[in-house]
């Protein structure tokens, strides 16, 4: 009796014990449940880097053309229908995205492994960027083998007569050698403009951002308009409503010139013209009166001209 109290205590002490204890943890080790996924910056394709102001890409309104578009942002609109691969008449419709000449359209797709992004790099890519010296060599001289001569008063006097005639024949500072100098290079900017008149006349109508995105000369029908500056034609024709019969010349990647209400053009798209060269007769297609209306785009954008001109 008093065996059986006692196994019955015994029980009773392990089952106390085992429910008081908590049960062994699960650890799930399956790192693709609720992974944190790596945040990467989105490029939108707006801006370009730099201090050039044009977007990379623009949707069309409506009224567009592609010759204004071109002439809004500071291209030729042979650039934007090549990026964009239109072909002429250039179709383009309401809420079309145009990639603008200068845009970014192919970058290297960085791949994700784990938290990091990593960009893959290639053995050729290694190679290339590892270039393995050659093995230094000693030349060996085989030829002129030097003679030993017997010691005598002739030797002497030959060796001394040599040595003279060397030294005489020597070239000095003063003689007739060429020295080549390095060549002189000057800074150039690659944005400087040299501008001159481009006609004769009385400026009628001044700058305005608003309302005049140039200055109007006025003068008579089939005064010569000359290029205010080197450059090259990108524009000759009459498609841009309000201009008439227009000239856009490109004189490097920063700034246009346009020449509007022209009577006759008398250059071609593509034509490299010289600064003073006439391109133009004087007119009033689409104006009221005859005159040249003259812009000038820094990156499309319109400045004033009387600030880049010289002064009469």
């Amino acid at each position: 009796m008093m065996l059986q109290k006692i196994l019955l205590v015994i029980a009773s002490i392990s089952l106390i014990s085992c429910a008081s204890s908590p049960p062994a943890p699960v650890i799930n080790r399956d790192t693709s449940v609720n992974k944190p996924t790596a945040s990467l910056p989105k490029d939108n394709g707006t801006n370009k880097s730099g201090t050039d102001w044009r977007p990379n890409t623009y949707t069309v309104k409506k009224g567009d053309t592609l010759y204004a578009i071109g002439l809004e942002f500071g291209y030729d609109y042979k650039e934007i229908a090549s990026v964009n691969n239109l072909s002429p008449p250039y179709p383009i419709k309401v809420g079309q995205i145009l990639s603008l000449p200068g845009s970014t359209t192919e970058k290297p797709i960085p791949t994700e492994e784990g938290d990091v992004v990593v960009t893959p790099i290639t053995t050729d890519a290694v190679m290339s960027e590892t270039k393995v010296a050659p093995p230094a060599v000693t030349p060996i001289l085989s030829q002129p083998k030097a003679i030993r001569e017997p010691y005598s008063l002739e030797a002497l006097n030959r060796g001394a007569a040599k040595s003279s005639t060397e030294i005489a024949n020597k070239p000095t500072a003063t003689s007739d050698v060429a020295i080549a100098k390095p060549a002189e290079t000057k800074a150039t900017t690659g944005d400087a403009v040299t501008w001159i008149w481009p006609t004769n006349g009385k400026v009628v109508a001044n700058f305005n951002e608003a309302s005049n995105k140039g200055i109007d000369i006025a003068g008579t029908a089939g005064q010569a308009i000359n290029a205010a500056s080197s450059g090259k034609v990108i524009y000759s024709g009459s498609d841009l409503r309000g201009y008439g019969k227009l000239i856009i010349i490109k004189h490097n990647k920063t700034f246009l010139s346009v020449y509007a209400h022209n009577n006759k053009l008398l250059v071609k798209e593509g034509q490299i013209v010289a600064a003073g060269q006439k391109i133009a007769e004087m007119g009033n297609t689409d104006s009221n009166s005859v005159k040249l209306h003259f812009e000038i785009r820094q990156q499309g954008k319109s400045v004033d001209p009387a600030k880049y001109l010289p002064q009469n």
